[in-house]
């Protein structure tokens, strides 16, 4: 199977992954075909996802947008159904919007939705945008539109009895997106980017929640970033229900009316030095009343991560940049297929971290984890219960370089990656062996 080659060596090549001509030759020519879609692929994975949300309850749809860059394929341009990614007309690509699905525990689940296009530049002027055209322009012909299609399409055959949130950065802060009707149980939890008018005597929104009192003070870890390590962060946390006016600018065709909405506030008020402040400006239409309920949409958000790790391991754990598919009609249902392995890596990585003391057999088959108890215990004969998936997520991460040191914590996705690959050789080796 096609995903599955991919998933063993996931930051392979194609011919790599495929091991034989006549199997790279029905990889590609399965993305070629036109009775496979992206949409397809997609759906048959969607089934198993569905499992995973009624063993969750709780779901996190995160929805975040990223780019893949082309440019460095010639071949790649307009002709080819590629088009601009940014404001530099130089830069050849598609852009991606992926709604990701993720436990409450933080345990990816899988992908709810994604929608990919390309820009055209014949309506491009070299990146200079027009405040005042894209103020008139209606929200059905503007890319943001893609937020509340993504929500619609995370809606659909839902389990019953799970809830899902919606949770997405500072550029969902779209009025039709709050306003725009949900099934049961169904929420929002977005961050703030538009300092709205509020039912207030100060009348706009962050001078409102500023007024609010402190409901108590939260400590989280904050990871690594450029230049800073990783750190403890003691954030205060305000919260106050208000009533978010309808925009001005919008016709009154479009009905809306004014949202009541939950604010949550945290804010880090004394950053080490050299380090800049955390401060979050959060809207959702859960109900709370105490400082614990603010708590949890805190650290809903704080997930919001999960996607962003989840894009940098389908372009750098599974070089879907790197693909030399000539044309968009081909990269896009290949990108359906990458999806789904980049979702396998980030779920291993931290199922292993939220369930350590599960069989390995629930992702490994029992050749491969027999192989790796051998190769790490210098003997030849593997014991006949299955050790635990964190002991066997360890052995392949120190594959691919993870020194599992006392201080060291978990291995990351990346050490995953590449052991993956070394677990492919050296697990059919022993299946060949002991066959």
């Amino acid at each position: 199977m096609i995903q599955d080659r991919l998933s063993a060596q996931p930051n392979a090549s194609i011919p790599q992954a495929s091991e034989s001509w006549s199997q790279t030759k029905a990889t590609y020519r399965f993305w070629d075909n036109p009775k496979v879609s992206a949409a397809g692929i997609l759906e048959a994975h969607r089934s198993s996802v569905q499992e995973r949300m009624l063993e969750s309850g709780v779901v996190l749809a995160i929805q975040d947008t990223t780019d893949l860059n082309f440019t460095h394929h010639r071949s790649k341009n307009f002709e080819s159904g590629f088009g601009l990614t940014s404001s530099q007309s130089y830069v050849w690509g598609l852009k991606v919007h992926t709604t990701f699905g993720v436990s409450g525990e933080g345990v990816p689940l899988g992908v709810l939705d994604q929608q990919v296009w390309s820009r055209d530049p014949a309506k491009s002027t070299s990146g200079k945008k027009h405040p005042k055209k894209s103020k008139t322009k209606s929200l059905k012909d503007k890319e943001s539109l893609r937020w509340l299609q993504a929500q619609v399409a995370s809606e659909l055959d839902l389990p019953e009895g799970v809830a899902l949130v919606t949770v997405a950065d500072r550029e969902s802060d779209i009025y039709e997106l709050m306003a725009m009707p949900r099934g049961k149980g169904v929420h929002v939890l977005l961050r703030v980017c538009r300092n709205r008018t509020v039912d207030h005597p100060s009348k706009l929104l962050k001078a409102a929640i500023a007024q609010a009192p402190i409901a108590g003070t939260l400590t989280v870890t904050v990871s690594k970033r450029k230049g800073q390590g990783q750190r403890e962060a003691t954030l205060t946390v305000r919260h106050q229900r208000l009533t978010l006016k309808v925009p001005k600018n919008r016709p009154k065709s479009a009905q809306l009316c004014d949202l009541p909405m939950t604010v949550v506030s945290v804010e880090e008020e004394h950053p080490p030095e050299g380090c800049k402040a955390i401060h979050w400006l959060l809207i959702s239409d859960i109900e709370i009343d105490s400082f614990e309920q603010a708590c949890t949409l805190v650290q809903w958000y704080a997930l919001r991560w999960l996607i962003e790790r989840y894009h940098y391991v389908l372009k750098s754990g599974c070089q879907i940049e790197s693909l030399q598919l000539e044309t968009a009609t081909r990269i896009i249902p290949a990108l359906a297929t990458y999806a789904i392995v980049a979702w396998r890596l980030l779920w291993l990585t931290y199922e292993a971290r939220v369930h350590p003391q599960q069989s390995c057999e629930v992702a490994f088959e029992t050749f491969e984890w027999q192989a790796l108890f051998c190769r790490f215990h210098h003997q030849p004969k593997p014991p006949k219960k299955p050790p635990s998936l964190e002991q066997v997520v360890r052995w392949v991460a120190q594959l691919g370089g993870f020194l599992a040191r006392k201080h060291d914590g978990n291995p990351g996705v990346k050490t995953l990656w590449r052991g993956l690959t070394r677990l492919h050789d050296i697990a059919d080796t022993w299946r060949l062996a002991h066959d």
